[in-house]
């Protein structure tokens, strides 16, 4: 299916493909899938403002309404789950698995959002006062902007998007330049959920189209107390002190330099796969793939011996044919980060296999690239920096402390595993002592969270944290009141003013 195509079934107007100059092009092979019409100042200000007024609409509806809409949003996914997979493929390089898999975690998160919009519980709390209750409540916030990358184009906007909803929230979208089809899309479906609702105000959801400079009005006004970012360290560098300037909030999901650890013990059939998978998923660009592993000295030549092997075997190709397991980066740009980074490691005495560019013939508009495994050396005994691409450096170690060492010697601190059958080790590597990542796993790979747990790292990976567990309390805000029902005024600290 080709966007038209892919447009027409959703019900999407296909003139909009082809109104300005925004380019799209597929990073399989380098066809243009649109030209999108961008959004103006004065347009940025006019959906801002709009979202405000949905947003003073929105909150005074009950929180199970809210939760119907995104019930009605979620049957509009299943519906059209395969036909969204495609988009992603087509716009971002995914293969097939990927794109359906994408949209499943959209389908799951409206699921606890549903839920939620039912459990958005606040407390009561004992009050030392005597007849006296003290009482914690939680409120909807406000507009709430969202800024996605292009590696989930979709789901990204869901973890925030499905929560904010239900807490009561108008949402602005500003999209990755590189996938902005996927964003209509999925504004479309929402329209579509929310037509036959009266209760759903205009502009509870809109999707602004431009650059970098369309998000900096969006991160800097005044009436959006909560930017939700998705990106890179560096991006979120710049968007974090912007929005703390005017005490806005920020939930920050940025880099990860993800790291396993393969012990003695291990089941190393389970540590290859989740490697593998890891490593190589999505071309390597996740914020969770897995960039570093950390062998024990007994298990580190047969691991490397393996996969090599593995990587052999890895179909990397046409992201829409079924066999293939790695389609393409995402530009030119990646593939020259990849390769700067493999020569400084090279520089460094390290061997490397693989990350050459391949199907150049084929594709010369696109940019793949073989996997590469970096051995390391004396003088490369980790990696600091995070490079969005497929790169495996692999480091041997004797003793598990200095291997959590180094594991948590990096700036980033997103996702972390270790595979062992020592239930010492595992436990020691999630204590307080052990990885000193927002998402730390034992015998399950860096790759993949569920929905059901809060999703988000430490350190320059911003600190926030999405999707499940208590994360709804980000988009909303917290008010503790308390309330006299007896006849006198005790004072704080004990202070009697002597009124009578």
């Amino acid at each position: 299916m080709n966007t038209h195509d892919i447009f027409r079934h959703l019900g999407i107007d296909t003139s909009v493909l082809r109104t300005g100059d925004v380019w799209v092009d597929s990073p399989i092979d380098g066809t243009r899938l649109a030209q999108l019409a961008p959004d103006t100042a004065d347009i940025v200000d006019t959906k801002i403002a709009l979202a405000s007024r949905a947003f003073d609409t929105w909150r005074r509806v009950p929180a199970p309404r809210r939760g119907e809409l995104i019930r009605r949003f979620g049957l509009l996914l299943r519906e059209h789950k395969p036909v969204l997979g495609a988009l992603i493929t087509l716009e971002c390089g995914k293969i097939i698995a990927e794109g359906e898999g994408e949209v499943q975690e959209m389908i799951d998160i409206c699921d606890f959002a549903v839920g939620l919009s039912r459990q958005l519980y606040g407390r009561t709390i004992a009050s030392e006062r005597p007849l006296h209750a003290l009482r914690e409540t939680w409120h909807p916030l406000g507009p709430v902007g969202i800024i996605s990358a292009f590696n989930f184009p979709m789901a990204v906007w869901s973890w925030n998007a499905a929560l904010a909803l239900v807490c009561g929230d108008s949402i602005i979208w500003k999209p990755s330049i590189k996938a902005p089809l996927c964003a209509l899309a999925c504004q479309h479906l929402l329209e579509r959920a929310a037509s036959d609702m009266d209760d759903v105000p205009p502009g509870l959801s809109c999707v602004l189209i431009g650059n970098n400079d369309t998000g900096s009005l969006l991160v800097d006004d005044p009436r959006v107390p909560l930017i939700s970012a998705t990106g890179s360290c560096t991006m979120g560098r710049q968007v974090g002190p912007r929005v703390a300037q005017r005490f806005g909030r920020t939930i920050l999901e940025l880099g990860g330099n993800n790291a396993i650890i393969v012990a003695p013990s291990a089941d190393l059939e389970l540590a290859l796969q989740a490697i593998t998978f890891g490593a190589v998923g999505t071309a390597g660009q996740r914020c969770t793939s897995t960039r570093r592993v950390f062998l024990h000295q007994q298990v580190r030549d047969e691991v490397l011996a393996r996969l090599k092997k593995a990587w052999t075997g890895l179909v990397i190709g046409d992201p829409r044919e079924p066999d293939t397991l790695i389609g393409p980066l995402i530009d030119r740009q990646a593939f020259e980060s990849m390769t700067l980074a493999l020569q400084a490691a090279r520089a460094q005495g390290a061997a490397i296999t693989g990350g050459e560019r391949v199907l150049s013939d084929l594709y010369p508009q696109a940019w793949y690239a073989r996997p590469a495994i970096v051995e390391g050396t004396d003088s490369l005994r980790n990696s600091l920096e995070e490079t969005f691409a497929p790169i495996l450096y692999c480091f041997e170690y004797t003793d598990l402390d200095e291997a959590i060492e180094r594991h948590n010697a990096v700036p980033q601190g997103l996702s972390s595993a270790i595979f062992t059958r020592d239930l010492l080790e595992a436990e020691h590597f999630l204590s307080a002592v052990g990885s000193d990542c927002g998402i730390a796993n034992v015998n399950v790979g860096t790759s993949g969270a569920e929905i059901g747990g809060a999703f988000g790292g430490e350190k320059e990976t911003g600190g926030g944290r999405e999707s499940g567990s208590d994360a709804w309390r980000g988009y909303m805000r917290r008010s503790t009141a308390t309330i006299n029902f007896s006849t006198q005024l005790p004072l704080a600290q004990g202070v009697n003013f002597g009124t009578s």
